[in-house]
């Protein structure tokens, strides 16, 4: 361990990047502690306090690091630009001249991503009025939510996403890793000590609970470690021009091939009943509506019937997103032309037919595992005395943590050996 820290230090180019991405993490923790001008965030404070964050507020105050808890200016997160992310990934498949673009190689990528900044602008003011909506029908007075008096604090919040999604560019570019990732895993693993904290001081009644959920979190941590390196490789035969047997190699085709896009896709649909819950709360005529929404379809407040929905729509969003980015046909089309074939199987439409097999048989567990990981959590908050609050980390954190490390190590070793292959040259 000391041996590999010092082979870090000792690369100056990995230094500075190292240094550089620590101090974009920092400006990042600090602007999450700037309060949006001109409101009371001690009243929200005291609604998430009090009533426990009721519906999706709760569930946003989770995710965010805390930065909702404060008002803060980036209380969105990288939300609007993740939408717009997987907007794009979408859009690249139904409209043939994104998916032309997309396939142009480092140029096409930049020209992507330059159109994905472009949509999250009006994705975060929509969402920015969207969430300040959503806390006035909860009853917090925060802001003016009368036209204009609400533009400014729409202006703020949205800068505030639009600065945290240049501070992950910055990273990407100067620093080391995935600047985007790197953000979230940071407001994750941000809230990690306040719910130490809360839990020691003032959690009398609910350590064995915690504990046991530690232990249970450690388990699914060793699993997600597995569950994220774990593929099946497809042998591929390479026909060789000159005498002797041709060239070997494989497809690998990974178990989470979706990621974390099915349990996003799934939190945002999930939420949205409870969401539609908190504003209909003061129309009488929706009150018997309102009330089954919170009774079974509250994140807040997980029941059986949540479980399942939620289990279902990360089983069918595994389905439907690798269904959209992993082509078959494309892919045998490939081989065939690099004089490529599976042993035992017709290059063209057979060998795709057979990539369409292994891959629908390698999502259904793929799926099974990602919506068990997702309800675990949501199992103690139902059957113990912790509520989501006290969760030390969520399901679908463990996985982008999990994610997020790998690839930071996986990138941080790549660049040690391009170091030590300058040293040799």
């Amino acid at each position: 361990m000391f041996r590999y820290l010092r082979q870090l230090w000792h690369s100056e180019d990995l230094r500075k990047r190292i240094l550089i991405t620590l101090f974009l993490l920092f400006i990042y923790r600090l602007v999450a502690h700037i309060t949006v001008p001109g409101t009371d965030p001690l009243a929200l404070k005291d609604f998430l306090g009090t009533r426990g964050g009721v519906g999706a507020v709760g569930i946003f105050a989770a995710l965010t690091g805390g930065a909702i808890d404060n008002f803060s200016v980036v209380m969105l997160g990288l939300s609007p630009y993740i939408n717009a992310s997987i907007i794009m990934q979408l859009s690249t498949v139904i409209f043939p001249k994104l998916e032309a673009i997309s396939k142009e190689g480092a140029q096409g990528q930049q020209q992507i991503n330059r159109y994905t900044r472009y949509l999250a602008i009006p994705l975060a003011f929509v969402q920015s009025y969207g969430f300040l909506m959503l806390l006035g029908s909860g009853g917090v007075d925060l802001v003016d939510l009368s036209f204009p008096g609400v533009l400014f604090p729409m202006l703020f919040v949205t800068t505030g996403s639009l600065f945290i999604m240049w501070l992950g560019e910055l990273i990407t570019e100067k620093g080391i890793g995935n600047g985007i990732s790197l953000i979230i895993f940071t407001g994750i693993v941000s809230g990690i000590p306040a719910v130490l904290s809360s839990m020691f001081i003032a959690g009398e009644g609910k350590q064995a609970a915690f504990f046991l959920f530690c232990i249970v979190s450690l388990a699914m941590l060793v699993c997600i470690v597995l569950f994220t390196d774990a593929h099946r490789l497809i042998p591929i035969t390479y026909a060789n021009q000159g005498a002797g047997r041709g060239v070997q190699g494989n497809i690998p085709i990974r178990l989470n091939q979706a990621g974390m896009i099915p349990i996003i896709f799934s939190i945002s649909l999930i939420t949205l009943p409870a969401i539609m819950a908190q504003f209909l709360s003061t129309a009488p005529r929706f009150q018997m509506i309102v009330s089954f929404i919170n009774q079974n379809i509250n994140p807040q407040n997980p029941s059986i019937l949540y479980m399942l929905i939620y289990f279902s729509l990360v089983m069918g969003f595994t389905y439907f997103y690798v269904s959209v980015t992993f082509k078959p046909d494309d892919i045998a089309e490939s081989i065939q032309k690099r004089g490529g074939f599976i042993p035992g199987i017709r290059p063209g439409k057979p060998t795709a037919a057979l990539l369409a097999k292994v891959s629908n048989r390698i999502n259904l567990w793929g799926g099974v595992f990602l919506g068990t990981v997702a309800i675990v959590p949501l199992i103690f908050t139902k059957y113990s005395a912790l509520s989501s609050q006290d969760l030390i980390i969520s399901g679908s954190g463990l996985i982008i943590v999990v994610g997020v490390v790998m690839e930071l190590i996986r990138q941080v070793n790549a660049q040690l050996l391009a170091h030590d292959y300058d040293k040799l040259v």
